[in-house]
């Protein structure tokens, strides 16, 4: 008789849930590299769509394509900027934008009860899109330490 496996998501050994997730998260941010265009970019030009909760003339905020929370989207600079750790000095004000726009979408979308703001930087980081980007994370309680 032929035996039935389970799914290879039951199989023994195998990450589960919320690991499987992770594992998944840190494989991407490990496979990204700093360069070239980015699907933040796309999104910026209007090539491919996203939900967006705003726009100005320096930055973009849409809802995130995997949410990690009940709300969870991103705030970008339209000015490409591939990590943290290549900010100039004259991108101060550029990215305190971003944090303020964060602050007022949040509010927008109901989270009084607070949220969580994130940048990752590199691989180790969890970077998975190398164009800065604010998540923001919400609508339910944040743990603590995040990860």
């Amino acid at each position: 008789l032929p035996r039935l496996l389970p799914p290879p998501d039951l199989l023994p050994g195998q990450p589960r849930g919320r690991e499987a997730e992770m594992a998944d998260e840190i494989a991407k941010a490990q496979a990204a590299r700093p360069g070239g265009d980015t699907i933040f970019g796309k999104i910026i030009r209007k090539e491919i769509p996203a939900k967006i909760i705003y726009e100005d003339d320096q930055c973009l905020a849409f809802h995130d394509v995997s949410p990690q929370a009940p709300t969870h989207f991103l705030v970008i600079p339209k000015k490409h900027i591939s990590q943290i750790s290549a900010a100039e000095d004259d991108d101060e004000s550029l990215l305190g934008h971003l944090m303020i726009v964060g602050k007022k979408c949040a509010a927008d979308l109901g989270l009084k009860k607070g949220y969580r703001m994130v940048v990752n930087e590199g691989s180790d980081g969890g970077q998975s899109v190398y164009h800065v980007h604010l998540h923001v994370l919400g609508g339910r309680q944040m743990n603590w330490p995040p990860g």
